[in-house]
């Protein structure tokens, strides 16, 4: 044992660099990178450790954020529909609130009474249907109907056909 530290063990060393208590094993101090006997540095630790672990960039607040989010997207997920549900409901209440207050109680008023539609142009008047004229052979299964308008010409395959459909009388 050394005088510096009277209750270590035998397994136990103290750095000769940084003065922690290490095991005697070690061949370099965990806390100072130096041989723990001699105290001298063979390599620069920091160096060796910025090379192999390449220390980030500082980083944003709004980087911070969005990396937190994308560990946690459940959460974040939940806490969103949460606040849109929250969101809603305050709506909801203000409207609620708002037309409880400011709409009126009195009976409402027909628009006939407040708008004269009688000066209305002509365009906004409903035209009246044609009167409209079917044609009907008679044989409710093959009834078919037609629209008879002025002018109009029957084509011959339905005289044709309505020739044919209508039983020649027969002779006693």
């Amino acid at each position: 044992m050394t005088a510096d530290s009277p209750n270590l063990s035998a397994d136990r060393i103290v750095c000769a660099s940084c003065r922690h208590d290490i095991d005697a094993a070690a061949r370099l101090c965990p806390y100072c990178g130096a041989d723990p006997r001699t105290g001298t540095k063979p390599v620069d630790t920091q160096a060796m450790l910025h090379e192999m672990f390449h220390p980030r960039p500082p980083v944003s607040a709004s980087a911070t954020v969005v990396e937190f989010a994308r560990q946690r997207q459940g959460v974040v997920i939940t806490l969103a529909v949460l606040l849109v549900m929250l969101l809603l409901a305050g709506l909801h209440e203000y409207v609620t609130r708002r037309n409880a207050r400011d709409v009126s109680a009195a009976a409402a008023i027909p628009l006939t009474d407040v708008t004269d539609l009688s000066n209305q142009q002509d365009e906004n008047r409903p035209i009246p249907l044609p009167s409209l004229q079917y044609q009907f052979d008679g044989h409710p299964q093959t009834m078919r109907r037609f629209v008879v308008e002025p002018g109009a010409v029957t084509p011959p395959e339905v005289v044709a056909a309505q020739q044919t459909a209508t039983p020649a009388p027969k002779a006693h």
